[in-house]
């Protein structure tokens, strides 16, 4: 899940006088230090979180886009300077239109606007608000001045869909920078901890990490609502080939990762710990069923099903980011028994008692599934062009050419009844008949009955059928 912290950099949160304290301090630099504090806590409970920093005051200005190197932004957070006005509601606007510039419309994000809560009062008499359309949570820090007797609530006026939780966050008064690394320190025991599940498989045990965290599925029916809660332990049912399980819908996919115990904090560490602690090394040293589980998958291109709660399961199985690197990664189906349903109810699969012979599973069918093909796709005129260019190649170079020129007739056939395009079919027709008219004196007789015959049957009722297949016409020479 993505994070973007949103900065109110404008003259009100540079300096200002605590009334009962004539005490001058910088909410600005104070957020900055708890930014520190944050980047620090996720980069021991979330190392794989990507942070970006936004800072507003006249407009919206990226100061740091999506990274994990969070060195690099604290260092982008020193060259913050004070500006002049700052707009809420635009700010929130235009992270918007960066999230959706770079992530997917569905994917959850964390958003963390740091702001001058009196500066709302005074937006909301000019503004109506912001309309977002985003996935996740939408944290708002608004600071102010005084103490607790002085606190009021300024609530911005933002109109979320039912997949965005706006929560208002409130800092202990008076602010200081420790109250402020505590709000930070909350958001992340809230929201970014680890989830560290029991990987099972038989007598086998390992402590894994998977990331992100999986959330709870709503599974909503007709007469039916019901609430699909992961549970704290990924049990392997089972292997299969890959090539049995096909490419199943997927709710989520995760990380998997050999757990590593975190640092002790470092003031109950001496200098014997930290020795103890590094020379242990538990990433590299120590045994992980996970590491071996995930070798023998990619070796043997397979994969583990796997039961994740009351009749939800999943698949574990190597994933390849490039040709170096490979990942072990956890795919969560649909809850029910029969998310996968060319294998059927998944609580039904077992081991058989006498081994299958060779060629009786997979069980093949005579139809060909419409997953198991390439597709069409004729987004633009070009592909649609190529496709019919192909035919007539294949056509001008009958005989020798016949299996492949009705492969292709067949394979767009289908693909235009399936898209309703019919006026295809009776243009393609018209095309074989008029390069049957264009053919050389030295072509072969063949070509010509093969042309008429293919126009004919496009013209038939019964080749408006996807399951009709168009067959060459048997000939003598």
């Amino acid at each position: 899940m993505p994070t973007i912290i949103l900065l109110d950099t404008s003259t009100l949160m540079d300096v200002r006088v605590i009334r009962r304290k004539l005490d001058t301090y910088s909410p600005l630099q104070f957020t900055i230090s708890a930014i520190h504090t944050f980047l620090d806590e996720i980069s021991v409970t979330s190392k794989l979180e990507v942070v970006a920093i936004v800072t507003c005051c006249t407009e919206p200005e990226v100061l740091c886009p999506f990274t994990r190197e969070y060195d690099a932004i604290k260092k982008k957070l020193r060259q913050i300077e004070p500006g002049n006005e700052f707009n809420l509601y635009d700010g929130l606007d235009g992270i918007e239109s960066l999230f959706l510039g770079e992530w997917p419309s569905n994917e959850p994000v964390t958003i963390v606007a740091v702001y001058d809560a009196t500066s709302i009062e005074q937006l909301s008499r000019h503004k109506t608000g912001v309309e977002l359309a985003l996935t996740g949570k939408l944290l708002l820090l608004g600071l102010q001045d005084g103490y607790e007797s002085d606190y009021r609530e300024v609530t911005p006026n933002i109109k979320a869909n039912n997949n965005l939780d706006v929560i208002l966050l409130q800092p202990n008064l008076p602010i200081t920078e420790l109250s402020l690394q505590h709000v930070f320190s909350s958001i992340v025991e809230s929201y970014y901890q680890q989830f560290v599940a029991q990987l099972i498989c038989g007598d086998l045990v390992s402590k894994v990490t998977v990331w992100p965290v999986p959330e709870q599925h709503v599974s909503i029916t007709d007469f039916d609502y019901k609430v699909y809660k992961p549970e704290q332990q990924v049990e392997i049912m089972g292997f299969l080939d890959l090539s049995t399980l096909g490419c199943p819908a997927a709710v989520s996919r995760h990380l998997i990762s050999p757990w590593v115990p975190p640092p002790p904090p470092p003031m109950f560490r001496g200098l014997k710990e930290q020795r103890l602690v590094i020379d242990e090394d538990p990433e590299g040293n120590v045994p992980s069923f996970v590491v071996l589980l995930h070798g023998a998958l990619k070796v043997e291109n397979m994969c583990a099903i796997c039961f994740i709660a009351e009749e939800w399961f999943g698949a574990l199985y190597a994933c390849a980011d490039s040709k170096k690197k490979s990942n072990l990664v956890l795919a969560l189906f649909y809850p029910g028994r029969n998310s996968v349903p060319w294998l059927g109810d998944l609580n039904a699969l077992t081991i058989p008692s006498t081994p299958p012979a060779s060629d009786c599973f997979p069980v093949k069918s005579a139809d060909k599934k419409s997953y198991s093909q390439n597709n069409v796709a004729w987004i633009r005129q070009p592909g649609l062009q190529s496709d019919i260019q192909k035919i007539l190649r294949h056509a001008r170079k009958l005989p020798e050419k016949t299996q492949q020129f009705y492969k292709e007739l067949n394979r767009v056939r289908k693909a235009a009844i399936c898209l309703g395009f019919t006026s295809l079919i009776e243009g393609l027709a018209n095309l074989l008949e008029r390069e049957c008219t264009l053919l050389p004196g030295s072509a072969h007789p063949a070509c010509a009955f093969q042309l008429t015959h293919a126009a004919g049957i496009l013209r038939e009722p019964y080749s408006r059928d996807p399951k009709y297949t168009i067959m060459p016409m048997k000939m003598s020479f």
